[in-house]
C-alpha cells in the first residue's frame, strides 16, 4: 500500500540521551524558525525549563551536556548557522530543572521541556510564515505560503467550489478535478483548512464538513514521531510542526513546513 512507508519506527517519547537531545534540538529549531522579519538578531537568550522525574532527571542532564552547557550551546549555534536564523555573538543558554513553565514559553508536547526566547522586547513576534506543498495529488500551484496574519486557508477540491448549502467557497490549496491526476477526484470541495492560533503560537489543521467520516478523511502524520492522528470532527484541530503530513483521503499527502527551500 501507498502508506507503508508511514508506519511507526520511533517511539513518541525519546527514552535514551541521543533521543532526547535531537527531539530538543529540533523543537529549538522549529521555534526559531518561527522568528519573522529578522527577528533572530534581537534574541537575547533561551531558556530551557525541564520538569522530569526524579529517575529521569540523569538522563535529562546528560541529554543538555549540564556541566558543560556550552556544549549544547554550540549545536544550537549550529543549527543557527545552517538554517540562516541569524543568533546575534552574544546570546546567552539557561537550564533550568523543577521550576514552573513561564506562562510566555512553548512547551513540548513529547517531553517534559519548555522553552523561553528571551529578546530585546522580551516577546519573539507572535507570528509565522509556512509553506504548504503536495506529495501527491496535483494542486494549482506548485506550493503555497502561509502567512499566520492573513486568516484561514482552505483546501478541498477546485479553486471555487459550491457547498451543499449552496455558498461558493474559496479553497486556497485548491486541487483541480479537471486534472489527469485521478487521485484529485477523492478530494472534497469543502475538505480541510490550516489556520493561525494566537494563544499556541501555531498553524492548526481542522478536518472540515467534507473530510470526516464517514464522507471522507483527514489524516495528520507527525514528522517528529511518525504516528498518524486521525480528525474525526470539525471543532478540532491538530498542531502542524516542521515536516508533518497532511494525508487527504486515501492517497493525497500535503507536507507542511516553516523552510522556504523545501518549497521552491
Amino acid at each position: 500500500m501507498i502508506f507503508d512507508f508511514f508506519k511507526s519506527k520511533a517511539s513518541e517519547r525519546p527514552e535514551d540521551v541521543k533521543g532526547i537531545r535531537h527531539a530538543l534540538l529540533q523543537f529549538i529549531k522549529q521555534e526559531l524558525q518561527k522568528a519573522e522579519g529578522g527577528e533572530g538578531a534581537n534574541i537575547k537568550g533561551l531558556c530551557i525549563y525541564i520538569n522530569c522525574t526524579s529517575a529521569e532527571q540523569q538522563l535529562y542532564e546528560a541529554a543538555i551536556y549540564k556541566d558543560e552547557p556550552e556544549r549544547l550551546q554550540s549545536e544550537i549555534q549550529r543549527i543557527s548557522d545552517d538554517y540562516v536564523l541569524d543568533l546575534p555573538d552574544n546570546w546567552s543558554l539557561t537550564q533550568t530543572f523543577d521550576e514552573p513553565f513561564p506562562l510566555e514559553a512553548v512547551a513540548m508536547t513529547n517531553l517534559p521541556v519548555a522553552l523561553f526566547i528571551k529578546t530585546n522586547s522580551h516577546f519573539v513576534k507572535q507570528s509565522a510564515i509556512a509553506y504548504v506543498k503536495a506529495l501527491s495529488g496535483k494542486t494549482l500551484q506548485q506550493s503555497y505560503q502561509l502567512n499566520s496574519d492573513e486568516g484561514r486557508y482552505n483546501i478541498g477540491r477546485d479553486e471555487k467550489a459550491q457547498s451543499d448549502e449552496g455558498y461558493f467557497r474559496t479553497n486556497h490549496i485548491a486541487f483541480p478535478s479537471n486534472s489527469e491526476d485521478e487521485r484529485n477526484k477523492y478530494i472534497s470541495r469543502q475538505h480541510a483548512h490550516i489556520e493561525w492560533n494566537k494563544n499556541l503560537a501555531k498553524f492548526m489543521l481542522f478536518a472540515d464538513e467534507g473530510g470526516v467520516p464517514p464522507r471522507n478523511k483527514v489524516k495528520l502524520r507527525s514528522a517528529l514521531t511518525e504516528k498518524i492522528l486521525k480528525l474525526h470532527a470539525t471543532q478540532i484541530g491538530q498542531e502542524l510542526e516542521e515536516g508533518d503530513q497532511i494525508i487527504l483521503g486515501e492517497s493525497v499527502v500535503l507536507e507542511f513546513s516553516y523552510q522556504p527551500t523545501a518549497h521552491e
